[in-house]
């Protein structure tokens, strides 16, 4: 069996939870069955990876298009595979494309969905109708699709009525073990500006609207003084989510010291150390399929408070590994809470209790490595996506 997956992001071009998940997901079907990758940007050194260039001639195109151009580039070569597996709307279309030109099945994997996604418009303009249209067409075609959570099974049946209920499969996201583990270095925090001495909240993710930043500004300065914020961000969306975290966070340092914002991208090694020294790590996405981060921050032994929305649920157990916030979100697809302030104040309260004992928080971070290896592991997620695969190919 030869698969060709289809991805915008991989290694050394990862930037989110996608790419990390494609990065793993081949590392463990190779193993198994014959795998090509092909993705965007610069030639890549692996064996068996292709990457494709947006075309010179949409240089000034909307960024659509251009990735569109990347998609008919992929959609070409596929010729010969047995099966496509596409990722994101990015390479949605050129899995469809692929499928229909050679004949063979297309299966995706869900790891977001452009109608829950409508901030988008803000950075890709009309290019976000063609977004839409391309991962809309794709999903109603696909042989199968598989979401990361089930919750995001839900929202692809919400979102796209049409899809056969019958060809969307739960295969959650996992977490490398090996590379993801708690590594204490005092010296190593201190570098980064932390103070070990004193309780410390995390925040690992881009700067985009579905993460959740603003809220958790907000809701730090409700925390209690000696309590350090940590952003890890960097990768903002648009110049305006940029400008309006940049505000939040010059108003923050008016009033409490301890916030600590490291913009760019830490070394795994360097990021394990500082989720290691976390008395709690943050989700407050108001849209969230699954989350990595979540994975990543418990398998460093780290309590995690996250907000119970989407797959996030599904991952933390709360009152066993961490803390669940709720909220009732707006039914836009934007995920606003309706009543901001009651969300601001939950996610506060939430993470003073858990800062409040650091042991309890400790026996929480040990819990959830203990989840993370029990129901997260690669091996049993490659198991598992062979079966889709094999499923759609008995039926073809």
């Amino acid at each position: 069996m030869r698969v060709d997956v289809l991805s915008r992001e991989y290694p050394p071009d990862v930037y989110g939870g996608a790419g990390v998940h494609v990065q793993n997901l081949v590392e463990v079907l190779r193993r198994q069955i014959e795998v090509e990758v092909r993705t965007f940007g610069e030639p890549r050194d692996e064996r068996s990876v292709t990457a494709y260039p947006e075309p010179a001639t949409l240089a000034a195109a909307n960024p659509a298009l251009r990735t569109f151009g990347v998609d008919l580039a992929i959609a070409a070569d596929c010729a010969g595979a047995d099966l496509v597996h596409s990722h994101t709307w990015y390479a949605n279309l050129a899995g469809h494309l692929a499928s229909l030109l050679h004949g063979v099945p297309h299966v995706l994997t869900a790891h977001s969905l452009e109608p829950l996604r409508p901030w988008k418009a803000e950075q890709l303009g009309g290019g976000y109708a063609l977004s839409s249209w391309a991962e809309k067409t794709a999903y109603e075609a696909a042989a199968a699709v598989i979401a990361v959570s089930a919750g995001m099974r839900d929202d692809i049946l919400r979102s796209y009525p049409s899809v056969d209920p019958d060809k969307v499969k739960v295969v959650h996201n996992g977490i490398d073990l090996s590379g993801w583990k708690r590594i204490e270095d005092e010296a190593t925090v201190r570098s980064l500006g932390i103070d070990p001495t004193r309780p410390s909240v995390v925040f690992v993710g881009r700067i985009t609207r579905q993460k959740g930043l603003p809220y958790l500004l907000r809701a730090a300065a409700l925390l209690p003084p000696e309590i350090q914020l940590v952003l890890c961000a960097g990768a903002p969306d648009t110049p305006e989510i940029r400008a309006e975290v940049s505000s939040l966070v010059e108003e923050l340092g008016r009033t409490r010291d301890g916030v600590v914002w490291i913009q760019r991208m830490l070394p795994r090694d360097e990021l394990c150390t500082v989720l290691s020294a976390a008395t709690a790590f943050v989700c407050p996405s108001v849209y969230e399929p699954l989350g990595i981060v979540n994975l990543e921050a418990m398998a460093c032994e780290a309590a995690v408070v996250g907000t119970a929305t989407g797959g996030i649920p599904e991952v933390v157990q709360d009152g066993v590994t961490g803390r669940l916030v709720p909220i009732e979100q707006v039914d836009d697809g934007t995920g606003t809470p309706l009543d901001p302030e009651k969300f601001v104040a939950d996610l506060a309260a939430a993470l003073t209790e858990v800062c409040a004992d650091p042991e309890r928080a400790r026996a929480w971070g040990r819990a959830g490595r203990q989840r993370a290896e029990s129901h997260f592991s690669w091996d049993a997620i490659s198991e598992t996506t062979i079966e889709v695969y094999r499923s759609v190919l008995s039926v073809n």
